[in-house]
């Protein structure tokens, strides 16, 4: 507890007695920490930040001005409980971001990943889990309990039902709702957002091997056939073929056949 001997406080700031501020790290003017906040090391607050709730930063975040960063969930049912956010090692959260702590009803934790990009003015709600690499174009919203994987990208001024899955490596274009769980490396676009292909671009930058970019291209042309069958059950059918031989594809059907509140983005 209490603030490391190399950690740098400016004079304007307020930092609530019981607050912790990790070595190295930085709190600029007019930001306020509160009581139950732990900012780890070499955490960066440029100027006018409020860190609330408990609260706690990973190391070398850095945060932007006019940021609100735990304060209390957007959502009527909360009823005072104490919950918690917690945001990973490294991420970069800029100007007017806010990211609330968790409803007892939803597990009462927020958790942020590692190395994350959250531009301006962009909205992490209650109890998501959002995870490692993480892009939020401008104005892109989360609502409560949505559960986003790596490497994702969040189009400026998207919107993320509550409930909705986001599968890893996906991308959302700009402007677009998305009220279904995207699957696995799915390209979403269209102010109602519809899965509109796979995220190609992001597969190659990974280095994503041709063989399984080849399987990935198979495997959702199989989940657009089968007539009369659900989208569940041709993810079934998928994953009972000998041909299954890419862990990309086997990822998309244990993502389908997973547990789920909402429906999904079937391919056109």
């Amino acid at each position: 507890m209490g603030i490391a001997p190399t950690a740098q406080v400016h004079e304007s700031a307020v930092v609530e007695p019981g607050a912790t501020i990790g070595a190295g790290s930085i709190v600029g003017p007019f930001c306020v920490i509160g009581p139950e906040v732990t900012l780890g090391a070499d955490v960066v607050l440029k100027s006018h930040v409020v860190v609330a709730g408990w609260t706690d930063i990973g190391d070398g975040t850095e945060i932007f001005p006019f940021a609100s960063i735990g304060e209390i969930p957007q959502d009527k049912k909360f009823g005072g409980e104490r919950t918690r956010l917690i945001v990973g090692k490294r991420n970069r959260i800029r100007e007017g971001v806010t990211m609330n702590t968790g409803t007892e009803g939803g597990g009462g934790i927020t958790r942020v990943g590692d190395d994350g990009l959250f531009l301006a003015n962009s909205h992490v709600a209650h109890d998501c889990q959002v995870g490692d690499r993480v892009i939020m174009v401008n104005s892109s919203a989360l609502a409560g309990h949505c559960v986003v994987g790596d490497d994702v990208i969040i189009g400026g001024l998207s919107g993320v039902h509550q409930f909705v899955r986001i599968g890893r490596g996906v991308i959302i274009g700009a402007v677009s709702m998305v009220t279904n769980d995207v699957i696995p490396y799915g390209l979403v676009q269209g102010p109602r957002g519809r899965l509109d292909g796979l995220n190609l671009v992001g597969l190659k930058r990974r280095g994503v091997a041709k063989a399984d970019i080849t399987a990935l291209r198979a495997a959702l042309q199989a989940l657009k056939q089968g007539e009369g069958a659900s989208f569940q059950e041709r993810a079934r059918r998928l994953g009972e073929s000998d041909e299954i031989d890419s862990d990309y594809v086997r990822e998309i059907v244990d993502f389908v056949l997973g547990d789920s509140d909402r429906s999904f983005l079937t391919p056109e």
